[in-house]
């Protein structure tokens, strides 16, 4: 099949599968469409990540305007990899939202809300200009947002103005960084951007630089830009705050990684130290805001803000072990994060809450759970074999590499924070009985709802295991990934032309 069909055929089945589900989104159907157009998805990202892995960066221009003119789409090995594991989420959490969505949520458009949500990410994956960014960004916005305060409940409305009023500060900022970008350079293509970037003045290109480091750090949830995130994330269904955890801070944190490899690569001392800091910070302070929280998901919140840290780490060191560790990390953490959440949703269904005061004896009444939630907790907090291991060992090894003796230590010191953490939510939820004298099972729910509630949590944690198990095929597709984000040569020369 060709580059052509291939780039743009996950967006494609998203927007579909989007489509189908709002017509029959008053029937049980819809649910299963969305869950057959994920699963169709994933497969058109498996076929473009093959095509990658094996042509090389890939990109077509849609409607057959040349570049810079028309709309690119373009795929390296960082792109595919995250469109696959956009795939890969959308499947778990689609499955797991055929019991956990209600039928009101479903009437209103869940399925195609979250479908359009998916076909945002993977559009900001794939998109090879600065302003269809935007556009997928906004796609994104509007999408969450409806999901967010799908049901209507205050808590929601309350955590959803805060959600958007920080990232429409955000929209702002970025949209006045295209503005500024274009018109210095005149282009907003991000392969002519990098060949024209070198020749503005650096002072000028390094204020735009902070203004997009802003921006995206607002999407990324950075410090301390960070608040909106445990505001708004532990409101929605359980299977929002799944999709939600997983991806949408890995766009912005994608988004940096693009910029500042690919653009903004001229006054990296400065750029780079901000980054540095705003990752350590970023890092401590989630960490520090987990181990205060007494709510199942407000800690997970956190924790998500924690773990972006890491990933900014690995780009602010900039050397090429430091960029194997940020992939490796980022496709790590959606799988470990969204499959953190989807177990909490479960315990709030089986022992009535996710307040750790108010629930209990999980491990007694519901031991396959009880296992299935260590899996993710201990790689989140980096124990070996699992995933979370070689992520932060590769990240602590490259700081330890250029002598960043402090980075290190505050990089393994979060990670025993982060097992504190992981032990409260353990000891509290898990280990003591049930407050109420009651023996949460798994039995209490039918068999369909365990078979799509523990179906995509299982395969989530086994993926974990498999890649802490065997890393080395993991490791070589982030080897590649970073190598090519040092290196751009081949990206611009596959959407410009090797004669440019």
């Amino acid at each position: 099949m060709s580059t052509a069909i291939l780039l743009p055929l996950p967006l494609i089945i998203a927007f579909a599968t989007a489509v189908l589900a709002f017509l029959f989104r008053r029937n049980r159907e819809g649910r299963w469409i969305s869950v057959v157009g994920s699963g169709a998805m994933l497969v058109a990202a498996l076929m473009l990540f093959q095509a990658v892995w094996t042509q090389g960066t890939v990109a077509a221009q849609m409607g057959e305007w040349p570049a810079p003119f028309g709309i690119t789409l373009v795929a390296d090995t960082l792109s595919a990899v995250m469109v696959v594991i956009t795939g890969i989420t959308a499947l778990a959490v689609s499955i797991y939202a055929v019991t956990d969505v209600t039928d009101e949520m479903e009437e209103l458009g869940y399925h195609a809300l979250f479908q359009v949500l998916i076909a945002g990410v993977t559009g900001a994956f794939l998109t090879g200009d600065l302003f269809n960014l935007y556009v997928w960004f906004e796609v994104m916005l509007i999408s969450s947002f409806g999901l967010l305060v799908l049901g209507g409940r205050r808590v929601q409305l309350d955590a959803g103005i805060k959600y958007v009023t920080l990232n429409l500060i955000s929209t702002i900022l970025f949209l006045s960084g295209i503005g500024l970008l274009y018109g210095t350079t005149g282009t907003l293509n991000l392969a002519d951007l990098s060949r024209v970037a070198a020749t503005v003045d650096d002072g000028l290109m390094t204020v735009i630089a902070v203004m997009f480091m802003v921006g995206f750090g607002v999407k990324a949830a950075v410090f301390p830009l960070f608040f909106w995130l445990p505001a708004s994330y532990h409101t929605p269904s359980f299977a929002v705050s799944a999709v939600f955890a997983g991806l949408l801070t890995k766009v912005g944190v994608y988004a940096m990684m693009r910029m500042f490899t690919l653009v903004f690569t001229q006054d990296i001392a400065f750029t780079h130290t901000i980054l540095l800091w705003v990752a350590c910070a970023t890092m401590v302070t989630g960490v520090l805001g987990a181990a205060a929280q007494t709510d199942f998901r407000r800690i997970l919140s956190f924790h998500i803000v924690s773990q972006i840290g890491y990933m900014v780490l690995g780009l602010a060191l900039m050397t090429p072990l430091a960029m194997v560790g940020a992939v490796f990390y980022l496709v790590h953490h959606i799988i470990v994060k969204a499959n953190l959440f989807l177990v909490a949703g479960v315990a709030n269904r089986i022992a009535g809450g996710t307040e750790l005061g108010r629930i209990g004896g999980l491990y007694k009444g519901a031991p396959l759970l009880a296992f299935l939630f260590l899996i993710p907790a201990f790689s989140l907090a980096g124990f070996p074999p699992l995933s979370g291991f070689w992520a932060k060992y590769v990240l602590v090894k490259a700081s330890m590499d250029i002598q960043m003796w402090i980075v290190a230590f505050i990089a393994l010191a979060v990670g025993l924070m982060t097992i504190y953490s992981m032990t409260k939510i353990w000891g509290q939820a898990f280990w003591k009985p049930h407050p109420g004298g009651v023996v949460p099972t798994l039995s209490s729910l039918s068999m369909g709802e365990r078979v799509t509630l523990l179906f995509p949590i299982a395969m989530l944690a086994t993926m974990t295991v498999l890649i802490g198990l065997f890393p080395q095929p993991f490791i070589l597709i982030a080897e590649r990934a970073a190598a090519e984000l040092l290196d751009p040569t081949a990206y611009i020369e596959a959407v410009l032309g090797a004669d440019t």
